[in-house]
């Protein structure tokens, strides 16, 4: 009977992680544990092309969220950044592909994030490296749709 017990466990540990999403929350889960960031959503070129640029500081679990139509090969720069960043760089599905650490606040140099990128995730510098997050893990937000990794369930009202 234990056996069957340990059996049934260890096929609900293996079933994906559903969660109620929203958009302005994104989770990044991995071997290391999770987090969920509170983000601001950059999801049109003007968006996007703006960033964190001018932002003086950001709350320690605060981010910001590109949104590309299409994966494809982006890079980043930090024109205009204050704050040092990380960035993390999502598949369409949310597996992190790439990772950059700490970009340099002003600097001009191109940060590729690779081929297939639909998401990139921005957070406080050293935040990567201080808890632990790793390429292969994965990120959660309603934007990743029914196929991701972790996908998002609806609210229910009660």
């Amino acid at each position: 009977m234990k056996v069957g017990a340990l059996v049934a466990f260890c096929l609900c540990v293996a079933q994906p992680v559903w969660a109620v999403c929203a958009d302005d929350k994104v989770t990044v889960s991995g071997d290391w544990g999770q987090a969920t960031f509170t983000v601001e959503v950059a999801d049109d070129p003007q968006e996007r092309s703006r960033g964190l640029m001018f932002v003086e500081e950001m709350p320690t679990l605060s981010g910001m969220l590109f949104i590309y139509e299409e994966p494809q090969a982006v890079s980043f720069w930090m024109k205009n950044t204050l704050i040092p960043l990380d960035m993390l760089f999502a598949s369409p599905v949310g597996e992190i592909l790439a990772i950059h650490e700490n970009a340099v606040p002003g600097d001009l140099t191109p940060i590729p994030g690779g081929d297939g990128v639909q998401m990139v995730l921005e957070i406080n510098g050293g935040l990567v490296n201080r808890l632990g997050m790793d390429v292969g893990d994965v990120m959660q937000h309603p934007s990743f749709g029914a196929e991701a990794i972790l996908p998002c369930i609806e609210k229910t009202h009660s």
